[in-house]
């Protein structure tokens, strides 16, 4: 009787086993895993609301951070089915188990474009300013944010597409989620999804500062504009959504180089805990990013306070300055 129990399906011989952990343990993932879901999706269904409803936030950087925040929100629902998870057993069956895989690895993907979208557009504002209002409009990052997501689908569709043909082949047992990538399908997904994107983060940020700095202190010497003819000076602005946008990118590095660098290691079971960790850190980057808008602009502050008052329920509140 005690090893039915133990069992994800008891009336099932074929059944997988539990995860025998302490109840100390047991609820402290539960706890940690509920304190990073929660505020994820609460703090970033308030910067969907706030973006998409007050027509002042439509503008082409913004419309980046709600991309950024729709990635973010799948992050905190994806980890409260990892609360259901915490026994070892999946209930959902085969295709929602390959669905659900296959949803984390669109999401990781295309938060990692929105970041490369997010350095090009500073790239531009900063080391470009008159020609930023021409070059990036509404129309095309919309366009831009598209593609990205398209272009995430489509490339784990080929990364997972054994999995996507016969979900639960690679299944040992029943109540087991498990999915495979071949070596040259992980190599290309880490091609891709991380060493590409990341170098071209830094190349671009790292450009972006020396331009930012040498632009600030242009603006704190008071050099008049034919001193500058060569160069054009920054909005401040522009320099300040810079410094904003550069912290979300260097806590998004932060956050995922330590995914891959431990994922890279291997999987056995002398680096589970490690997973464990390095997972949480990356998911948390997700809860981070809204308290990073908060901290830095005030136009989120006064959105929260108009959507926790319910002052968007009036009519014209979409007309609000928030600037």
């Amino acid at each position: 009787m005690m090893e039915e129990t133990e069992l994800c399906f008891p009336q099932l011989n074929t059944s997988c086993r539990r995860i025998q952990r302490p109840h100390f343990e047991t609820m402290l993932i539960y706890v940690l895993l509920s304190c990073i879901a929660v505020p994820t999706v609460i703090l970033n269904m308030l910067v969907i609301i706030s973006i998409s409803h007050f027509r002042k936030l439509h503008t082409p950087t913004n419309l980046l951070l709600l991309s950024l925040a729709v990635s973010d929100l799948f992050v905190g629902i994806f980890l409260l089915f990892l609360i259901v998870l915490i026994d070892g057993c999946w209930y959902l069956g085969d295709l929602m188990c390959i669905l659900y895989q296959y949803s984390t690895y669109i999401i990781a993907s295309a938060s990692t474009g929105n970041m490369v979208i997010i350095s090009i557009d500073r790239y531009v504002a900063i080391c470009y300013p008159m020609h930023y209002s021409s070059k990036i409009t509404q129309k095309r990052m919309k366009i831009c944010v598209c593609v990205c997501w398209i272009c995430s689908l489509i490339f784990h569709s080929l990364i997972l597409m054994d999995n996507l043909k016969q979900p639960g082949r690679y299944n040992s047992c029943i109540g087991e989620c498990v999915f495979v990538v071949n070596y040259i399908a992980g190599y290309a997904d880490l091609t891709f999804s991380f060493i590409v994107p990341i170098g071209v983060i830094i190349v671009l940020y790292l450009r972006v500062f020396v331009v930012a700095v040498s632009q600030a202190r242009a603006m704190r010497s008071h050099i008049t504009a034919t001193n500058l003819k060569h160069s054009v000076t920054a909005k401040k602005s522009e320099l300040k959504a810079a410094r904003t946008l550069g912290v979300v990118v260097v806590v998004f590095l932060l956050c995922l180089c330590p995914y891959y660098c431990v994922a890279l290691s291997g999987q056995d079971s002398s680096l589970n805990s490690s997973l464990a960790f390095v997972t949480c850190l990356y998911a948390f980057n997700s809860c981070l990013n809204p308290i990073i808008y908060a901290f830095f602009y005030p136009w989120f502050r006064k959105s929260i306070q108009l959507i926790v008052t319910l002052q968007i329920l009036k009519p014209d509140s979409c007309d609000i300055n928030m600037m």
